[in-house]
């Protein structure tokens, strides 16, 4: 039976971190976040995000924009965020919609308030490991598994996804963790003997049960950061936690394992982004 990494209450502990350190400085972070359409999934991540800054006492500005909203207009939007001193992070909820280029839009944000890490100029400090801010989702991860004591350090660590978002940066949290890293994606040959290597194996590639017990190897830590809707409604994740459980260690479930990160990582970011500002 496999030890069970409890995201939600990781997360927790967290925030609760993150209060106190928020209750300890001169001016209150501020996160402004944009959304550009009404796509359910997006609005109930904006929601939970404003309900995450209220919680730990960040100050917060939601900007709910209609779908016909212009590249020009959202640019606009964003270089007064830009400028305004009371935000010291901006996120843009992606997707966008298809009229909208995502690259040009997180190319606007300074990098100094871009806290979700996607600007080139952070992306390129995570892969020298000289960073201010870390993608949500792989900071989460690597949150998870200091909380555990798993080091990644001598392990073989098997990433499958090579999303600009999750994949690659978390390929170089656990490189610069002192992991051997190996990033599996669609054109890997032989990916269950790859996986079945994996001392560490952290999933999101966006298929449901996509890795099953037989592609498991004894032992594993295995990190699910996959969240698919079945046609019952239920949610699931990449990895078929029926089958793989037994076999791993460790294992996140899905809902309430890594997800529960991602959120934190972001108030986390914020704080950062305030604290690098001087304030």
């Amino acid at each position: 039976m496999a030890i069970l990494i409890d995201g939600k209450a990781v997360s927790l502990a967290e925030r609760e971190l993150i209060k106190e350190q928020v209750s300890k400085m001169a001016v209150k972070p501020g996160l402004a976040v944009i959304l550009v359409g009404e796509d359910p999934a997006s609005q109930v991540y904006v929601k939970n995000k404003k309900l995450g800054c209220a919680a730990v006492g960040i100050y917060s500005e939601s900007y709910d924009l209609p779908a016909e909203t212009t590249q020009e207009e959202l640019l606009a939007l964003i270089e007064k965020l830009n400028v305004k001193e009371d935000i010291h992070g901006i996120l843009v909820q992606l997707p966008l919609p298809k009229h909208i280029d995502e690259t040009a839009v997180i190319n606007a944000i300074i990098p100094e308030k871009d806290v979700d890490a996607f600007h080139p100029v952070n992306v390129g400090k995570i892969m020298t490991g000289d960073y201010d801010f870390l993608p949500c989702t792989p900071a989460g991860v690597m949150c998870l598994l200091k909380h555990y004591n798993i080091d990644p350090a001598g392990k073989e660590c098997v990433v499958v996804g090579r999303s600009n978002i999750v994949g690659k940066p978390q390929a170089m949290l656990l490189l610069h963790a002192n992991g051997t890293v190996t990033i599996c994606h669609s054109r890997t040959k032989d990916l269950k003997a790859k996986c079945l290597a994996a001392d560490i194996l952290v999933v999101a590639i966006g298929k449901a049960d996509f890795i099953t017990g037989d592609m498991v190897k004894e032992g594993a830590v295995v990190i699910d950061v996959g969240i698919n809707r079945k046609a019952d409604g239920k949610l699931t994740g990449d990895v078929d936690f029926a089958s793989v459980e037994p076999k791993a260690s460790y294992i996140t479930p899905v809902p309430g394992g890594a997800g529960p990160m991602t959120i934190t990582m972001l108030l986390k970011n914020t704080v950062k982004a305030a604290e690098l500002k001087g304030e």
